[in-house]
């Protein structure tokens, strides 16, 4: 069965800085458009970032956008989610995905992926 593992996850004060890493096994991460997702307690899973596989142009949600940056090693499988000026409100369970092989567009939906991780708790107190 795939397998997509997050880590790096914990308590940071705000303004701190975590690195999220997300490894796959059974399939390789080239290309496939890779994602990370965010979920807090009571709502809506809410889309973060992606990068396509040939780490091009990476799509940030804008309430992230400058703080956080997408990367990608297609040779290791993983990927990872650089947080710096973390606020309170980022605060939730992140997630990484991957699409399909080949995927196009600009892809924020959860719909559109195929494969996911079981997540990595972020606590950012104020």
């Amino acid at each position: 069965q795939v397998q997509l593992v997050e880590s790096g996850g914990g308590l940071v004060q705000a303004g701190g800085s975590l690195r999220l890493s997300c490894t796959a096994s059974r399939f390789p991460f080239s290309s496939r458009i890779l994602g990370w997702f965010r979920q807090a307690p009571g709502k809506e899973r809410e889309f973060v970032a992606h990068i396509r596989w040939s780490s091009t142009t990476p799509y940030y949600a804008d309430s992230v956008k400058g703080r956080f940056t997408i990367s990608r090693d297609n040779v290791k499988n993983t990927v990872d989610l650089q947080m710096n000026s973390l606020k309170p409100e980022d605060t939730a369970v992140y997630y990484c995905a991957s699409t399909r092989p080949y995927s196009l567009g600009i892809m924020t939906q959860p719909t559109q992926y195929e494969y996911w991780g079981q997540g990595t708790q972020v606590t950012v107190s104020s």
